[in-house]
This record gives structure tokens, sequence and C-alpha cells, in this order.
């Protein structure tokens, strides 16, 4: 009965449009009260949620993500991309893409790079001839390869939820999130042949030596930050305060365009970004105590298990059940209500929890990117001034490859094993 009041009240909130945060907060509040436990365990959960260390790196790169932002990053890396691929057809799509590879290793959020890069990209392919609702869904699409590509806020979360290596983590999703751009890399230029789209011309190796240059130092804090991971010398913690100040210098003295002034104002929007995401932790730690306490997942893995013990439709089942999540339900929050769960589900199946981390997240980017809750979506049709129906039907041919890879990592561990067991073992 209690059970059945804490997912009635969670799906009402939902319905109703309460945020999710709010939504897990209302919920558990009423499991606590039918059941009579005291109030007091419901702060004292949410405060074990959010004291974990490894949290601590979420505002630190965010708040480096902004700082980099504001300090003229989006407009080098566009440049450099554009020199790099602009000259094939369709190149300001490739350019696009590319460009969302490069800063999502700088971000780790998909919205992030939806914001700022479709900011710059969408109106200039719009201008160059490209269709608007072609222009906002490669934007889109390609947003869902920053938090894939180190560093990574989902990963982070996933980390603190199971104990595993950040820095396993975000080495797990570099060669998937390199998959996927490729693959979109692909489907863009197949779909620019098609369509007769435009090109740039070729302006020579020196015009791509010099937009390198200039992007150098953007570029090069991805490489600072697997560094710091990788050689044990930093936390993640300390690592995204290291990326904080490296930001702070580059954008201030080198780039010379973020301005002292700005600097409280990023802070802040740093701030409520990040305290939206711990609030969001925090909550759902009550919701999946209660979960835990109740035997939700062990009653999961034990329904599933008699059904069947196979190894490749349990993968699918997870896949198909993440899928469908990711089309109604925020990154974060079903991570860290899911993911324990489908985890035990997924050791029961013998499937190495790294593994299943990694194809776990990657199919989650992929809901960004879905109605009826697809952020980006939303962010780069309105961007496009255009409704969202268009966008969708434009986005399909890059979901379906973005499924393509989710399968092929879903079933080959390597992609996401084979790197972090190099460095590591």
């Amino acid at each position: 009965m209690e059970v059945a009041v804490l997912f009635a009240v969670f799906l009402i909130c939902l319905i109703v449009g309460v945020p999710v945060a709010i939504s897990l907060g209302l919920s558990s509040l009423a499991y606590l009260l039918l059941t009579g436990i005291p109030i007091v365990v419901m702060s004292q959960k949410i405060f074990a949620g959010m004291d974990v260390f490894v949290l601590l790196s979420i505002p630190g790169f965010i708040l480096a993500g902004n700082l980099m932002n504001n300090g003229g990053i989006t407009e080098r890396i566009i440049q450099f991309a554009n020199a790099l691929v602009g000259w094939i057809r369709g190149g300001l799509g490739l350019t696009n893409i590319g460009a969302s590879m490069l800063f999502g290793g700088i971000t780790g959020t998909a919205v992030a790079d939806a914001a700022s890069i479709g900011g710059v990209m969408i109106p200039g392919m719009k201008k160059a001839g490209y269709p608007a609702d072609f222009s906002a869904a490669v934007t889109a699409a390609s947003s869902t390869v920053g938090p894939i590509i180190p560093p990574s806020v989902p990963m982070i979360i996933v980390g603190a939820l199971s104990g595993i290596s950040v820095g396993q983590m975000f080495l797990a999703g570099a060669i998937p999130g390199i998959m996927m751009g490729l693959a979109m890399m692909i489907t863009c230029y197949i779909i620019a042949k098609r369509r007769n789209f435009p090109r740039e011309e070729w302006r020579g190796f020196g015009q791509l030596l010099r937009s390198f240059g200039k992007a150098f130092w953007a570029i090069a804090m991805t490489g600072l930050i697997l560094f710091g991971l990788l050689s044990g010398i930093a936390t993640p913690t300390e690592t995204a305060i290291v990326a904080c100040v490296y930001a702070l210098v580059v954008g201030v003295f080198i780039y010379g365009e973020l301005r002292f002034s700005a600097i409280p104002r990023i802070v802040v929007e740093s701030g409520v970004s990040a305290a939206s995401i711990l609030a969001l932790v925090g909550f759902a730690n009550v919701f999946g105590w209660i979960l835990v306490s109740e035997q939700i997942p062990q009653a999961i893995v034990n329904a599933v298990l008699s059904v069947t013990d196979s190894r490749i439709l349990i993968i699918l089942m997870i896949n198909v059940v993440l899928l469908i999540v990711g089309m109604f339900m925020e990154t974060i929050a079903a991570l860290i209500i899911l993911f324990v769960p489908l985890l035990s589900l997924a050791q029961a199946a013998e499937i190495e929890p790294l593994h299943f981390a990694t194809f776990a997240v990657l199919n989650l980017m992929i809901g960004l990117t879905t109605p009826p809750v697809g952020v980006c979506l939303f962010v780069c049709s309105g961007i496009a001034r255009l409704p969202l129906t268009p966008v969708v039907i434009a986005i399909l041919p890059f979901l379906l490859c973005n499924i393509i890879v989710l399968l092929l990592v879903s079933f080959i561990p390597a992609f996401a094993t084979w790197l972090p067991g190099l460095v590591f073992d």
C-alpha cells in the first residue's frame, strides 16, 4: 500500500509539471507519513546523499565550463572545426558535430552544448542555405556527445552511486563518444550528398594551423582534466578546481574576452545549476533508500530472471526501459532512481558494472533528443524558431545512428572497457 502511494504521488506530480526533485521529495514524504517513520530521517538521507566527496567536482566542472564559454571558447572551437571539415559537402553540419565533440570535453553537459553551439551554428547554417529543421536537428543530436566524452556530469553521478572510479568512467566514455560523433558525421554527409547541401572552399593548412592555435588552450583543458585524474596527482574534485583556475587564466589573460566584472554573474549562475543537481541527488537518495528498504531492486531482478536468464535479452530489456524512461525523465533523475536497481539486474546477468554504466549513460543521453521531454530538442527548436514536429522528423536519422552505436557498445563490452583496462590495469 505504502509503495503504491509512493509511486502514485511521484507520477501525479510529474504529470502536473512539478519539478522532478520536488516530486521525489513529496512522494518520499507521503511514504514516511504513511509508515510512521520519523520525518527527521528525510533530512538525514538528503544530507547523506549530497555528502559524497566526488560530487563536489560537479560545481567545479560547471563553473570551469561556464568560464571558458564566456571567455570566447565557442567561436574558436567552431572556427577550428570548420577549417578541419568545412570543405566537405555538408561541411557546416560536420563542423557542428565536430565542435560539439570538442566542446563536450570542456562543459560535460549536453544542454550547455546545445545552447552555446546552437546559438552560433543554427543561424549560421540557415544563412548559408541549410534547412532550419536540419540545422536544429544536427545541433540537438550532436550535443548528446558532450556528456559521453570526458568530463561528464552524469558519469560523476554514476561514480558516486556505484563506487566505480570516476577516472575509469571518463575513459570508458571516450571511445563510445567518438563513435557517436563519427556515426553522426557519416549520417550528416550522406544526407548532405543526397540533398546537395553547400560546402565551403578548402582554405589551406595555414588556416587550419592558425585556427588550431587559437583553439589550443580550450582543447587543452580536456587533456588537463584527464592528466590530473589518470596520473593520480589529483582527485576529480581537485581536478575540477584546477580546471576553474585554468579557465579563468585562459579567459582573462590569453583570450582576453572574459571580464572580471562578469565573473560574479558566472559564479552565481554556475552555483544555481550545481545546486539544482545536488538537490536532485539529495531527494533522490531518500527515494532510493525507500526502494531498497522495500526490496524493490531485488524484486525487479527476481521478476526478470524468472522470465529469462539470457544475457542478450536482459541487455535488450535494460536498453528498452532506459530509452522509454529517457523520453519522459531528465537524465540525472533517471540515473539516480534507476541505476542501482538496474545495476543489480546487470550484475545478476554477469554484466561488468563499468560496461553497464557506460551504455546506461549513453542510452539516457539519447533521451535528450527524443520527444516529449527531449530538453535539447526544445533548446534547438527555440533557437531555430521552429515548432517541435519538423525538428523531430529531421533528427530521426541521427537517432537511428546513435541507437546503432548504443547497441554496439551494449553487446561489445570492449568498446567501454578496453581503454580503462589499458590505463588502470
